[in-house]
């Protein structure tokens, strides 16, 4: 088969169509054969060499796919699939590529109304949001919300699905074309934060019960002081940096807590039952028209050094795909 290989950490040139070994199924693996796969922070940064694929892992980028189903591997029979069955996956790595093993337990079905290759665009920001806005950051309905980046994958999803869950939306994005777009979605507080401080803005709201971070370091102790009394704050990127100081007083004061977590080096049965509470409580949702994804470029997938580009210039408002 053919897969995107990073042939040395650099820039997007480091990206090569080349052929590769065929995939060998493990126990509990389906082979799919890949229709599309999308573009994540985290492709960038292993292509850079910071974010190394976890043990095991496929080396080729790509967190997220949908395809068709070619082979099922030892154990998978009665697993409810069947070759020609039409699904999306959570991966570890390997979507840049024609084929692809994915463990069963994070496989999707590709929901009603959406398209196989707009379905591409699902499995990791469905997964991120729901595990970190309600397993991990207790959202509920009435609470506000802040997330960094509205006008992100993760962010343009988010904001639909906060918004379905009865919550208060507030963004931040680089834009006022991203904001307008935000609004659009359902975000009610939007703030430009090249121009305004988002710590102000959310303070004359009463302060945010929740916020998802993708900055790390540099927002965090601005996050701390945008949050009302026992309000949280989940991290799931360090585009800020990986170190700071906090003002712990500030967080007893306020009862405040802070959480990190990352996804793609969870366990697979953690990561089984995130799909599974996914399928559950998110995919009725995206079946009824509340969420849907949003694509802002769809490119072939020997162009992924341009997909790289565009990523890396902030230049789109939610996913980049790539196709076969």
């Amino acid at each position: 088969m053919h897969a995107i290989r990073i042939t040395e950490p650099g820039g997007p040139e480091a990206l090569s169509w080349s052929e590769v070994p065929d995939p060998v199924l493990q126990e509990g693996e389906v082979l799919v054969d890949v229709a599309a796969t999308a573009v994540n922070r985290a492709d960038v940064a292993q292509r850079q060499g910071n974010y190394p694929p976890p043990p095991g892992a496929s080396e080729y980028p790509g967190l997220e796919c949908s395809g068709t189903i070619a082979e099922l591997g030892p154990g998978t029979a009665e697993s409810g699939w069947s070759v020609g069955d039409q699904v999306c996956a959570l991966l570890t790595g390997g979507g840049y590529a024609e084929r692809v093993a994915v463990p069963v337990g994070q496989l999707l079905p590709v929901p009603r109304g959406v398209g196989l290759v707009e379905a591409a665009a699902l499995p990791e920001v469905a997964c991120t949001v729901w595990s970190n806005l309600v397993m991990v950051g207790g959202l509920r309905s009435g609470q506000t919300v802040l997330l960094h980046g509205g006008g992100s994958g993760i962010g343009t999803f988010a904001i639909q699905f906060a918004r379905a869950l009865g919550a208060r939306v507030a963004v931040t994005a680089g834009s006022d074309e991203k904001l307008e777009r935000c609004r659009e979605l359902g975000a009610e507080i939007t703030v430009n934060y090249r121009t305004e401080d988002f710590t102000e803005v959310l303070r004359a709201e009463g302060g945010a019960d929740l916020i998802l971070d993708i900055m790390g370091g540099s927002y965090l102790d601005a996050n701390l002081r945008s949050l009302a009394t026992n309000g949280r704050v989940v991290i799931i990127g360090l585009m800020g940096g990986r170190k700071t100081e906090i003002d712990l007083g500030r967080m007893l004061a306020k009862r405040l807590s802070v959480q990190a977590t990352t996804l793609r080096s969870r366990p697979k049965a953690e990561k089984a039952a995130i799909v599974s509470g996914v399928l559950e409580q998110v995919w009725p949702l995206v079946e009824e028209g509340a969420i849907r994804p949003v694509v802002d470029r769809t490119l072939p997938i020997g162009e992924a050094a341009e997909a790289h580009r565009v990523m890396e210039s902030s230049a789109h408002t939610g996913k980049i795909l790539l196709t076969r």
